[in-house]
């Protein structure tokens, strides 16, 4: 299971941010070539990410690359140069309809054929921004077995709506909820938007709350000040930990005595709660915050 709560944006054009990326922890690095570069810097910015990528020490971060549209000029470019340079997830911006993730889907398995890559070997984050892509959801995350998730982009949504984004976030919660329900169908994982006040870290908090209630893995963020609070939120805490191994526990009882009735608490325990009790158990190694664990 891949960690994945944090996903930073980093500018593909800027020597230095590129550079530094990977000084600050987040698990996921999305090099952007479409809103963060005007457009005539589109050419260069493509050249300077794709020397960068199989050149530079990433640490353990995976490494995800926003393309152009391919309805425009600079999304095949961008998927053919990215690809080839070691991108292993490709985020499409402003999914609105399964064609479009067909098309990424046909597109990039040309690349993989020529590369000599194996077949599905790039995964895709579809990124959700419009009333449409929302309305879309479920069969965006159904139209490809390269989707490891999908993404809300609230900024765009917001407009695409006409309103503006609140601290209370209810401009968002259908959203977020269709895109989260979208995903776990399919049994992949919702990520959640970024959260634009960088230096209002109490806000962070409070809206990754909020988004890891509703069932989303991780969030996008837009500065390293924001990682260390994401991070924080999405971990497991120690009353989680301790609650997952009693559980765990009992279902070892369970299994010693014959018995295919689990019980803790009085409740009995089923398995979606068992799988739920594994997973905060195997974060919390992966993070090493396991007590009795080195």
């Amino acid at each position: 299971m891949h960690l994945r709560r944090t996903m930073m944006f980093v500018p593909g054009n800027q020597p230095g941010l590129l550079n530094d990326a990977s000084l600050y922890g987040a698990d996921v690095l999305i090099f952007d070539l479409e809103d963060s570069v005007a457009l005539t810097e589109k050419d260069a910015a493509r050249t300077l990410l794709a020397y960068a990528l199989p050149k530079l020490d990433w640490g353990q971060a995976e490494l995800m690359v926003r393309v152009n549209d391919l309805d425009g000029p600079f999304g095949l470019e961008d998927l053919e140069a990215v690809i080839k340079a070691g991108a292993k997830i490709i985020r499409l911006p402003k999914a609105d309809n399964a064609e479009q993730v067909k098309n990424y889907d046909q597109i990039i398995g040309k690349i993989e054929a020529e590369l000599n890559l194996p077949i599905n070997s790039i995964e895709m984050l579809a990124a959700i921004e419009s009333a449409q892509g929302v309305l879309n959801a479920k069969e965006i995350a159904a139209a490809s077995p390269r989707l490891m998730g999908l993404a809300l982009g609230a900024e765009d949504f917001t407009a695409d709506l006409g309103v503006s984004r609140s601290k209370s976030g209810e401009e968002l919660l259908l959203a977020r909820q269709m895109i989260v329900l979208a995903a776990k169908a399919q049994g992949i994982d919702a990520y959640d938007t970024v959260y634009s006040q960088i230096d209002d870290l109490e806000g962070l908090a409070e809206e990754t709350k909020r988004a890891k209630a509703l069932g989303f893995r991780g969030k996008s963020v837009l500065h390293p000040n924001q990682i260390e609070v994401v991070h924080q939120v999405f971990a497991p805490s120690q009353e989680e930990i301790a609650q997952a191994q009693r559980l765990l526990a009992a279902v070892e009882e369970a299994k010693v005595r014959g018995s295919g009735v689990i019980s803790l608490d009085g409740a009995m325990v089923d398995r979606p709660v068992i799988l739920r009790a594994e997973r905060i158990i195997h974060m919390a190694k992966s993070l090493n915050i396991l007590k009795g664990e080195a």
